[in-house]
């Protein structure tokens, strides 16, 4: 498997730059629109990018550090290896091979800057106070700030608030995300308490996570009595903060109960990871087991500052070709894991995995404990909360269905793909 990974590498990381562009490549008419896209929502004043890249002249500068990073797939933050398995996902931010391949050209070029009058008119955002998932329905803060001093230990408090659910409601869409002190908040989780005093985890944040927004016709309930408890994770930077979380809400309509329950799990069991002193490449591998027919809405990779890539697979619970063995299938590989973009990774409708019950979801993990900035390599490193401790799971977002709904969700997908052969065989 460490062959195959190496493998993974060295695809993801070969980019077509030759691939066929325009002959004239310019800012204005060509470079501009994708800079829009994918790049300016962070690369803006007051957002969370060091320099905003909104005209030629602050983008002239840093050509080259641009071709470089978007060549190396290190920006805009999508580490999904391309070339292995599933690609369709409803909130990519990716580059495609074209895309990359004008920003190349236009570089090398020089980096013209082309005719004022073909510039897109300028893109217009929301405040940075304003939630990814639109206007909430609800906000709830912890009860108060928590004091941050500027020296000391890590702290992890649960944080209990009573929202004051009067009647049942199901969520649509759900956002976790630091209000003050973003710098002392390493990540946090976000947990409903149900007047009978079960708990279901709803909601995680880590640094550069996006929300969550359930498929259409399924959500999470929050009954009349529910209260909400915060988990985060300060850690103390050299001055003193005021920190505080706040999660926002979208509701389904009052009365409407959607056809599916979401599940938002912690997957894989990572209490025994395993990294001897200076070495690279250290595999982990977790688990986890389906009971049900169960549809993937999303997944999310997480490890600290030394993890590296990780695989996600499912092995079947029926045969593969030879005697004795299983199915296997990778969905998807991160191939340049960055501890900064906790990227929550949302399937397109008509690509969600759809999973068998009894299928295993196997996450493979790759850290390195060789590099010193991010702590001592001399050390062996084993699981834990603090950022120098280490992690290797992942969140998935899903739903279970019937026996029958499994099958015909199955049929209908066979079906759509004989359709879009047979359009590819008619062209």
């Amino acid at each position: 498997m460490k062959a195959r990974f190496l493998l993974v590498l060295s695809v993801g990381l070969t980019i077509p730059v030759t691939a066929a562009v325009a002959q004239d490549v310019t800012f204005t008419k060509d470079v501009a629109p994708i800079l829009q896209r994918s790049c300016q929502n962070c690369h803006r004043p007051g957002s969370i990018a060091p320099m905003p890249l909104l005209t030629y002249e602050q983008v002239r500068p840093w050509a080259r550090a641009i071709k470089q990073n978007v060549v190396l797939r290190n920006m805009p933050p999508w580490h999904i290896d391309p070339n292995i398995g599933i690609h369709e996902f409803s909130n990519s931010v990716a580059l495609s091979d074209a895309e990359i391949a004008t920003i190349a050209k236009w570089v090398d070029a020089g980096a013209p800057q082309g005719n004022p009058a073909d510039m897109p008119p300028p893109r217009k955002f929301d405040d940075n106070d304003r939630w990814n998932i639109g206007t909430p329905d609800l906000i709830v803060e912890m009860p108060q700030d928590f004091v941050v001093p500027a020296k000391g230990p890590d702290r992890w408090p649960n944080i209990v608030a009573d929202p004051g659910f009067t009647e049942d409601r199901y969520i649509k869409a759900v956002e976790l995300k630091p209000v003050r002190g973003y710098k002392t908040i390493h990540h946090g989780g976000l947990t409903l308490i149900y007047p009978d005093g079960t708990q279901a985890m709803i909601q995680e944040y880590g640094i550069g996570k996006n929300a969550e927004v359930f498929p259409d016709g399924s959500g999470r309930l929050i009954t009349a009595g529910t209260k909400i408890s915060f988990s985060p994770h300060f850690h103390s930077y050299g001055e003193e903060t005021m920190a505080n979380l706040a999660v926002a809400f979208k509701f389904y309509p009052k009365g409407y109960v959607p056809k599916y329950v979401a599940i938002t799990t912690l997957a894989g069991d990572d209490y025994d990871v395993d990294l001897p002193a200076n070495t690279d490449n250290i595999r982990t591998d977790t688990y986890i087991t389906l009971t049900k027919p169960t549809r993937v809405f999303s997944w999310e990779p997480h490890m600290h500052t030394r993890g590296k890539a990780m695989c996600m697979e499912v092995i079947y619970p029926f045969a593969g070709r030879r005697a004795g063995g299983s199915k296997v299938e990778t969905l998807n590989c991160v191939f340049n894991y960055k501890f900064n973009w906790m990227i929550v990774y949302e399937y397109a409708p008509d690509v969600q995995p759809l999973l068998p019950a009894g299928s295993v979801v196997h996450f493979i993990s790759w850290h390195d404990n060789t590099v010193k900035k991010e702590g001592d390599p001399d050390n062996w490193i084993g699981f834990g909360q603090r950022t120098i401790d280490e992690m290797s799971h992942a969140w998935l977002t899903y739903f279970f269905l019937s026996e029958e709904e499994f099958q015909q969700a199955v049929a209908e997908r066979n079906a759509q793909a004989k359709e879009k052969l047979s359009a590819s065989a008619g062209q």
